[in-house]
C-alpha cells in the first residue's frame, strides 16, 4: 500500500493540550488550531518525503524506513529518530519521548502522537 499522495486535515482532537505540553507558544496554538493543513506524502519504496503547509508554515522531513534520519518537530526543532514500518500501513517512530503512529486505511490517514497519558489526533483525507 502506497501513502504517495495529498491529505487535507480533516479533524483533530487534543490539539491545544498536546501543543501546550510540547512547550508551543500560546500565540502560536491559537493560529493553528483553525487551520486546515495539507500533508503531501512521497513514497518511493522505503523513502518518505512529507510536506505539510499549514497556512504560511511549511514543515518538510526526509526519511527512509530503517535509518536514522533528523527530523522537524512542530517546535522547530530538528531531532534524529528512525521510523520503522509495521505491515503495509502503518509508520511507528519514537522522539523525545513521544511516540508517533500514523496509519493509512484507504484515503484516510489517522496520525496519533503521544506524550505520556496525552493523546493528540489527527485525522487527513486524500484529495
Amino acid at each position: 500500500m502506497s501513502f504517495t499522495g495529498k491529505y487535507e486535515l480533516q479533524s483533530q482532537e487534543n490539539f491545544e493540550p498536546f501543543m501546550k505540553a510540547i512547550g508551543l507558544p500560546e500565540e502560536q496554538i491559537q493560529k493553528g488550531k483553525d487551520i486546515k493543513s495539507v500533508t503531501e506524502i512521497v513514497q518511493d519504496g522505503k523513502k518518505f518525503k512529507i510536506t505539510v503547509t499549514a497556512g504560511t508554515k511549511v514543515m518538510k522531513n526526509e526519511f527512509t524506513i530503517g535509518e536514522e534520519s533528523e527530523i522537524e518537530l512542530m517546535t522547530g526543532e530538528k531531532v534524529k529518530t528512525v521510523v520503522q514500518m509495521e505491515g503495509n500501513n502503518k509508520l511507528t517512530a519514537s522522539v523525545k519521548g513521544m511516540k508517533s503512529v500514523t496509519e493509512l486505511n484507504g484515503d484516510i490517514i489517522t496520525h496519533t502522537m503521544m506524550l505520556g497519558d496525552l493523546a493528540y489526533k489527527r485525522i487527513s483525507k486524500r484529495i
